[in-house]
C-alpha cells in the first residue's frame, strides 16, 4: 500500500474531481489518495463520486474550509 498527494487548493470544480479520475487511475489496488480541497463544491463532488466508485473514503477537516478527503482504492 501506498499513499499519495494530490493538492487541489484554490482550484473550483470540476478541475479537482478530473485530477482525481486521472490519479486513482494510476494507482494500484490498497493505495490511498489524499486529496486536499477548499471548495465546497469539489468538497462534495469528490467525495460522491468516490463512493460510486466503490472505494473507501474518509474526510477530515484540517483547518476552517479546507478538507482532506482520504480515497482508498479498494478495485
Amino acid at each position: 500500500m501506498a499513499e499519495f498527494n494530490l493538492d487541489c487548493l484554490g482550484e473550483a470544480c470540476p478541475i479537482p474531481l478530473m485530477k482525481c479520475e486521472k490519479k486513482i487511475a494510476e494507482l494500484s489496488v490498497g493505495d490511498v489518495l489524499i486529496v486536499a480541497i477548499d471548495h465546497s463544491c469539489a468538497m462534495k463532488n469528490v467525495p460522491d463520486w468516490a463512493r460510486t466508485q466503490g472505494y473507501n473514503v474518509e474526510i477530515d477537516e484540517v483547518d476552517d474550509g479546507e478538507w482532506e478527503v482520504i480515497i482508498e482504492k479498494t478495485k
